[in-house]
């Protein structure tokens, strides 16, 4: 097979329809369907209206995607899906029209680790070698630190969330200030109004190693909006933003010095907040790192991010995963591949 595999990705573990197609690591084409607008009246993703988006979205965004990227289905050298972590029904979607269309083809299927695929998103830079790498993920429901060597065959884990992610803290923080759904953009959009040092929130776990806690910081800025009822909305939101951008970083930074790995990946939905892309650039500028992030509209749930991880499979030999493999709804950061 060629060293420039020819890959298509699709990714359905929660609202987003997406499909990317990847020519080795050139991205030809990225299409999203999102349900957003379906959750947003229930402050939060519904999993039967998920499901049901995609069903719908599916056949369009392949054939998008496919006329995006100018190719044909039988051009494709490998397709690879989400099969985990992610909504066990959304999942199915995805991994059933991946089966599909891997059996009527007769080429090569992937199962790819959702989680592992948004880190691999930085692959699809063919400006820069991959080089091993600390990685920060922060998604959703994840805030990960991982040590990146080979994408496509594992990472070591050094570190994650024992409570509240830091995008469920977003969410949970812009219900409490009445923000719209999802909460991570409102926030971000609310803090560049405010003061970032108005307020001390706590950094929780702050001289552990690893790992993170958001939950008590959730806490603290729920009280402090109880017992100050005319506290400025923008101030809350910069200073309870501030709290998380300095508790990602510092640990980040942290397992970069301890591991002595000079480059810094930061991927998943988080990475697309302003504050912390920012910070990330100056913190990472004086310690003399490294810093990749990848473009805003790669660091949400999206199909070229399946695409890239799957890309990197095929040009690595690893070997396409079992047909018939199973949905996880948790699966372990470590295993980027089904097998």
């Amino acid at each position: 097979m060629s060293s420039q595999p020819l890959v298509l990705g699709i990714e359905t573990s929660c609202d987003e329809t997406a499909v990317g197609i990847v020519r080795g690591r050139t991205l030809l084409a990225n299409v999203i369907s999102s349900s957003v607008e379906e959750h947003a009246r229930f402050g939060g993703v519904v999993p039967e209206i998920a499901s049901r988006a995609h069903l719908e979205a599916m056949p369009h965004v392949i054939s998008q995607a496919l006329a995006e990227a100018k190719v044909a289905l039988e051009d494709l050298d490998a397709i690879g899906v989400t099969a985990g972590p992610g909504l066990i029904g959304a999942l199915l979607v995805g991994t059933s029209a991946a089966h599909g269309l891997a059996l009527s083809l007769g080429k090569p299927l992937y199962g790819v680790n959702h989680l592992s695929s948004h880190i691999a998103v930085d692959a699809l830079d063919e400006s820069k070698q991959l080089t091993p790498a600390i990685g920060l993920l922060v998604s959703g429901g994840h805030s990960s630190i991982i040590e990146v060597k080979d994408m496509a065959r594992g990472v070591r884990v050094l570190g994650g969330t024992i409570d509240d992610a830091a995008g469920e803290a977003f969410d949970k923080i812009a219900r409490i200030l009445a923000l719209d759904f999802p909460g991570g953009p409102a926030i971000d959009r609310l803090a560049r109004q405010g003061n970032h040092s108005a307020i001390n929130f706590p950094r929780g776990l702050a001289d552990s190693d690893y790992n993170f806690s958001f939950s008590g910081l959730k806490t603290a800025v729920s009280r402090y909006l109880q017992q100050t009822p005319t506290a400025h909305r923008a101030d809350v939101a910069a200073s309870f933003q501030e709290a998380i951008v300095d508790v990602l970083l510092t640990k980040a930074l942290k397992a970069c010095i301890d591991t002595g790995l000079e480059t810094l990946i930061i991927a998943g939905g988080v990475a697309a907040n302003s504050r912390l892309r920012a910070e990330a650039l100056r913190r990472t500028s004086a310690a003399g790192i490294e810093l990749r992030t990848p473009p805003t509209e790669l660091c949400t749930d999206n199909g070229a991010m399946v695409a890239a991880l799957t890309s990197l499979a095929v040009s690595g030999g690893v070997p396409p995963s079992t047909i018939g493999f199973s949905t996880l709804s948790t699966a372990p950061l470590d295993q980027p591949i089904w097998q």
